[in-house]
């Protein structure tokens, strides 16, 4: 078993917490976030923050407060560690930063996500240059086309914008038959039955089971990433499995997995989502962010007093018999502040289920979803 380091911990921690928070918002709709995502996008304005306003962010993120060249280090290592992955998996991870040429970053703030993050700055003229344009081409370039409106314009106070996009692609180690696809019920809450394509396959797969749910692990090209579909049980909705959520037991259910042989019937899905995170983040303890309180002394190289405007998230996925294509984009937008397995299981997927994508190796959540209605 591979030991994770204390940055995947809070980044897992975190991971939970949020999408917890985001599915409990709306329960009778899917919700689909790249955990890894919004953490980037948040650690680049962590960076720039001070006093209570830093405090608080990395309570959210679930930071130690003094780890912060731990927590970019880890950051770096995982973007170069993710580019290096087999032929079969493809994942790309971009971040950039739009500045009002009215604006001056500290030169502190711009090494560090420049070589850190690996993030292009740049500084347009927001008043007259075309910036929502700019940043979608951008955005539709580094989610291969899958996320192509990002912002449809700015607010005239806008004096910086951070963006984070990801890109995956794997194909499942084994494929599923095409020809064994058929249509088959699929139950909404609310008990309401609709028809929807059903992939089949029996293999031997990572399981594990306990009284709240079954558990399968779907590999990419050679195992480094795994797709998880976690199904709760008939008398466990998928709204009070969510509420149980977090990150000690999801670490505690990897340990559990073991190869058992088994059938599985998973769902053909296509999902495109889009939230805005502001009421959330202030929810989770970083409210002060968002206000004239804010403190972001450590990004503003003019003096200018900054609080966060709005921080949006978009992703999207398809999975399907070949295997998944996902991607996601965060943009945070600121201005001036005025039990043992069974040896053979079957696994049927015919309601609401929870779903994830992970790096096996660093233990980072990369994608995670709740799939309330696959068609």
């Amino acid at each position: 078993m591979i030991k994770h380091s204390p940055a995947t911990a809070s980044a897992t921690a975190f991971a939970c917490n949020l999408f917890v928070h985001l599915a409990e918002a709306a329960p009778q709709r899917n919700t689909f976030i790249s955990p890894a995502s919004i953490a980037l996008a948040l650690a680049m304005v962590y960076n720039g923050a001070c006093g209570d306003t830093r405090r608080a962010i990395a309570r959210t993120l679930e930071l130690d407060e003094s780890d912060t060249d731990d927590l970019n280090e880890a950051n770096a290592a995982l973007q170069q560690q993710l580019s290096q992955l087999d032929s079969h998996i493809q994942i790309a991870i971009a971040n950039a930063l739009w500045v009002s040429d009215t604006f001056q970053l500290d030169c502190g703030f711009v090494h560090t996500v420049e070589h850190e993050y690996q993030a292009a700055v740049q500084t347009l003229d927001f008043a007259h240059q075309p910036v929502a344009q700019i940043v979608n081409d951008w955005v539709a370039a580094h989610t291969a086309g899958k996320i192509t409106r990002l912002i449809d314009q700015l607010d005239r106070d806008t004096l910086l914008l951070l963006v984070n996009a990801i890109y995956f692609k794997g194909q499942w180690t084994e494929p599923f038959n095409r020809q064994l696809t058929q249509d088959g019920p699929f139950t909404l809450p609310g008990e309401r039955q609709i028809q929807v394509p059903m992939m089949a396959q029996r293999s031997k797969y990572r399981y594990y089971e306990d009284r709240a749910f079954q558990a399968v692990a779907l590999p990419y090209g050679g195992g480094r990433v795994c797709m998880y579909i976690v199904l709760p049980r008939p008398d466990v909705s998928l709204e009070r499995f969510i509420h149980q959520l977090n990150g000690k037991d999801w670490e505690r259910w990897m340990t559990h997995f073991s190869n058992t042989e088994g059938r599985l019937v998973l769902p053909r899905f296509r999902i495109a989502y889009e939230v805005k995170l502001n009421n959330t983040l202030k929810d989770m303890g970083m409210g002060i962010a968002f206000d004239r309180r804010a403190d972001f002394s450590a990004m503003a190289g003019d003096g200018a007093h900054l609080h966060i405007d709005e921080v949006r998230h978009k992703s999207f996925i398809e999975v399907n018999e070949e295997g998944t294509e996902a991607a996601a984009v965060t943009c945070v937008s600121m201005m001036r502040a005025s039990f043992a397995p069974q040896k053979l299981f079957s696994m049927v997927v015919d309601r609401p289920f929870f779903c994830a994508i992970r790096d096996e190796r660093s233990g980072t959540m990369l994608f995670m979803g709740a799939i309330v209605d696959p068609s």
